[in-house]
């Protein structure tokens, strides 16, 4: 199959799902079970993409400076900061490490 081929197929699975979800009974939305699930994901899929974002180089795991920002905004986050002040901060420890000579 083409690129063009797998692009329609993924196009057409996400519109299905989508339409899928409008069709299912609200009691079954509601449902506690369902809930925790939907936020379990969330989540997760969140965690998933910031570590990757943090520590993936295509196929390779990289240990940089983006790392040390991840975990300078965590910090920031656990001491409760404004969302710019966690920006910044990651921003500034990303530079200070780059400064450093971590790549």
């Amino acid at each position: 199959m083409s690129l063009w081929g797998w692009v329609l197929l993924a196009a057409a699975a996400a519109y299905g799902i989508k339409l899928f979800g409008y069709l299912l009974p609200q009691r079954l939305l509601d449902h506690p079970v369902f809930i925790r699930l939907a936020m379990a994901l969330t989540v997760g899929l969140l965690a998933s993409l910031t570590v990757m974002n943090a520590v993936g180089k295509g196929q390779a795991i990289v240990l940089d400076s983006r790392l040390l920002a991840l975990g300078a905004a965590a910090v920031a986050l656990w001491l409760k900061a404004p969302y710019i002040v966690v920006v910044i901060v990651g921003a500034l420890a990303a530079a200070l490490g780059r400064l450093a000579g971590l790549p």
